[in-house]
């Protein structure tokens, strides 16, 4: 059994931007050399999530329509009453959705369906450069 595990930036605009990432993940994959196990793309920051989805406009746009009944960008949040800021939308989407996923690998490669992707999801309230680590565990 193996460990490898390695870091990229990505910059963002924010409000709910979705970014494919599995290339990136990818490229990861392909350097650990690793055929088999697990692999976790955990994104820093509480104002993130971590993924899957049919990367195509319709149902990116889908995801942030959901999102937007479900928290709000307009609400009134406690926690921006607290911190005076007004992002406790972006904290409350990344705590329903998570800031990291586990994924199969198989043969040396990501073990996904055909129509889906890995993306990364910005909600905070401004563009910003974000860090998503990629650790590989198998053989």
């Amino acid at each position: 059994m193996a460990v490898f595990q390695k870091s990229f930036r990505i910059s963002t605009r924010g409000r709910c931007d979705v970014l494919d990432i599995t290339s990136q993940v990818g490229r990861i994959l392909a350097e650990s050399k690793l055929k088999n196990g697990i692999v976790n793309v955990s994104g820093m920051g509480s104002t993130l999530a971590v993924t899957t989805i049919e990367y195509e406009p319709g149902a990116v746009s889908d995801l942030a329509r959901a999102l937007e009944k479900i928290a709000p960008t307009n609400s009134d949040y406690a926690h921006n009453a607290r911190w005076g800021d007004d992002n406790g939308y972006a904290h409350l989407r990344s705590a329903l959705l998570g800031t990291a996923k586990s994924y199969p690998l198989r043969n040396g490669s990501l073990h996904l369906g055909t129509w889906q992707q890995i993306v990364l999801c910005d909600f905070d309230d401004h563009a910003r450069e974000r860090e998503v680590t990629v650790t590989v565990v198998g053989e």
